[in-house]
């Protein structure tokens, strides 16, 4: 954490700008060590995104106590939107769950039209994934 700050101050990036992101399961390791950790971040202004939400057995009393900004709802639940009943049920949950707890929210995986207008649709504007472009080399 130490490297971290000083990494920040050396640069005089804004900590806004930046933002970490750990996977829910990685979070669901060892929860009460990982809200400390999380609670350090927030604190020097770092953003925290929460990655493969609904893949790491979370549980909702530590999700209401994790100081994140943003959900990112895994690819698995979106490859079959918007077809697969399931698919559909679990998505609109993450979104009203996002939603009323106050955080953003991303939906990874996008691959084509109708995944982006079902996420659209029900209020997931946050979109990743080939529908918009695919990995690309830094030059």
């Amino acid at each position: 954490m130490e490297n971290l700050k000083k990494s920040l101050q050396k640069s005089n990036c804004n900590e806004k700008c930046i933002h970490m992101e750990i996977t829910e399961g990685k979070v669901m390791q060892d929860p009460e060590y990982s809200i400390q950790i999380l609670h350090k971040l927030n604190d020097m202004g770092i953003l925290v995104e929460i990655d493969d939400f609904g893949t790491g057995y979370s549980s909702l009393s530590y999700l209401k106590r994790l100081p994140i900004d943003t959900i990112k709802i895994d690819r698995s639940f979106i490859k079959d939107l918007p077809w697969d009943e399931e698919d559909i049920a679990i998505t609109k949950a993450i979104i009203a769950l996002a939603n009323s707890l106050n955080l953003n929210i991303i939906a990874e995986g996008v691959e084509n039209s109708e995944q982006k207008d079902f996420l659209l649709e029900h209020g997931c504007t946050k979109i990743q994934g080939y529908f918009y472009g695919k990995p690309m080399i830094a030059e």
